[in-house]
């Protein structure tokens, strides 16, 4: 699927970055998944990687922007592949965990955070390309 997906691309790709942002809990490893208002959609942390900017200090950033955490980076899970608005979606994702107590966090974009086991993640995130990397990495 992906390689017609690439084959078929229009000469414009959009790169983005995120993370899996974990943490240990009582309840064992959990994941920060995001809400999105203007979709109303669950996601993991990403956005688009910006001019001058690399996919790994995209990733930390909006990580930051959307959670309120610096992040400490852990290893590459992998990218996921979509298809918004009639351009071919590339993100990267690492895994990642928090450093410190969260900062004030953009409500612009995101309207609420939550902490979840990784299968409440597999339940609640919109995106399947999203549950398919949390099935992926479990920690």
């Amino acid at each position: 699927m992906i390689a017609m997906m690439i084959a078929t691309a229009p000469v414009n790709i959009v790169a983005a970055a995120g993370g899996l942002l974990w943490r240990q809990s009582p309840r064992g490893p959990e994941l920060a998944v995001v809400h999105r208002p203007r979709y109303n959609d669950w996601t993991l942390p990403k956005g688009k990687v910006q001019p001058g900017e690399g996919w790994l200090e995209c990733a930390l950033r909006e990580v930051r922007e959307e959670t309120g955490f610096t992040a400490e980076v852990g290893s590459l899970v992998g990218c996921a592949c979509y298809e918004a608005g009639g351009v071919l979606k590339v993100v990267r994702f690492w895994n990642m965990k928090p450093v410190g107590s969260p900062q004030p966090r953009s409500e612009a974009e995101v309207d609420a955070l939550e902490w979840v086991t990784p299968q409440e993640a597999l339940e609640m995130l919109s995106h399947e390309a999203e549950r398919s990397l949390v099935k992926d990495s479990r920690q």
